[in-house]
C-alpha cells in the first residue's frame, strides 16, 4: 500500500473531524462521511488547504444502500479502504421509564447497526490487502453506566462486545479491531446539544476527573492515529481508555 485510505463516519465535526485532519496529516487519503454533506465538505476543504487528500461523503450509516454508495465513491477517488473509524453516534439524556421504542431503536440503528453495516462494506478491501485497522468509538458510559442514558450506554456496550468479537475473527487476516471510549469531550456537537441536560456543569464534571479537565477531540484523535499505524499490529480487541481517568480498568 503506497497510501492508506481511511473512512471516518460522523466526521463533519468534533471527534470525527479531528481524526480526519490528523489522518490526513499522517499522509492518509480520507473519506469524510456524515449526514451533513456541506459540513463534511468544509472539513475536506481544510484538509485540501494543507495539501492533504479527502472527499466528502453523505450517508446514514444505518442504511446499507447509502453506505455502499458512499464507499464506492471513496474507492473511486482513492482506492481500497484499509482504515475505518466507526465514530457516528447519537445520544440523549432520558429517564429510563420515559424511553420510547422509537428512541431506543434509532439509537441502536446508528450506534450499533451502523458500525456493523459500514464494517461489512469495507471489509473486503482489508481482506484483499491482508491488512486493516478498525477503530470503534464507544463510550466510558458503556463501562460505568450513566443514569438516564440506558439506550446510549447499552448501544455503546454492544460496540465494545462487537470490537472484541471482530478482533478474534479478523485477527488471522491481518486486521486489528480496537475501541476508544471517550468521556466528556468538550466542544463536540453531542456534548453541546446535551450539556444542559447533564446532572452537573462542565466545571463540576472537570473537577471530578483525575486530570481535572474535560477531554478534547484532539485527545481521541491522537489515540486513533496510533491505532491506525503500522506500530499496532499486535494490539487488537482492546479498549483504549482515553477518558481522563474517569474509568480505570
Amino acid at each position: 500500500m503506497t497510501q492508506k485510505v481511511a473512512l471516518v463516519t460522523g466526521a463533519a465535526a468534533g471527534i470525527g473531524a479531528e481524526i480526519c485532519r490528523q489522518f490526513a496529516d499522517e499522509g492518509m487519503a480520507v473519506g469524510v462521511l456524515d449526514l451533513k454533506l456541506e459540513a463534511a465538505q468544509k472539513v475536506v476543504d481544510e484538509i485540501a488547504a494543507k495539501g492533504g487528500k479527502a472527499v466528502a461523503l453523505a450517508a446514514d450509516v444505518s442504511d446499507r444502500m447509502q453506505v455502499e454508495a458512499a464507499v464506492a465513491k471513496l474507492r473511486d477517488a482513492f482506492g481500497p479502504v484499509t482504515v475505518l473509524v466507526n465514530n457516528a453516534g447519537v445520544a440523549g439524556w432520558i429517564p429510563f421509564e420515559e424511553l420510547t421504542d422509537e428512541v431506543w431503536d434509532r439509537t441502536m440503528a446508528i450506534n450499533l447497526r451502523g458500525p456493523f453495516i459500514v464494517t461489512q462494506t469495507v471489509l473486503p478491501d482489508m481482506k484483499a490487502a491482508n491488512w486493516g485497522r478498525i477503530i470503534n468509538i464507544s463510550s466510558s458510559s458503556a463501562q460505568s453506566g450513566t443514569a438516564r442514558m440506558a439506550h446510549y450506554s447499552s448501544s455503546k456496550g454492544g460496540l465494545i462486545s462487537f470490537t472484541k468479537t471482530l478482533a478474534l475473527e479478523l485477527g488471522p487476516l491481518g486486521i486489528t479491531v480496537n475501541n476508544i471510549p471517550p468521556a466528556s469531550i468538550a466542544g463536540t456537537v453531542m456534548y453541546e446539544e446535551t450539556k444542559h441536560l447533564m446532572p452537573m456543569t462542565p466545571e463540576q464534571a472537570a473537577a471530578m476527573m483525575p486530570v481535572r479537565r474535560l477531554g478534547e477531540a484532539e485527545d481521541i484523535a491522537n489515540a486513533a492515529v496510533w491505532l491506525a499505524s503500522e506500530k499496532t499490529g499486535y494490539v487488537t480487541g482492546q479498549t483504549i481508555g482515553v477518558n481522563g481517568g474517569r474509568v480505570i480498568s
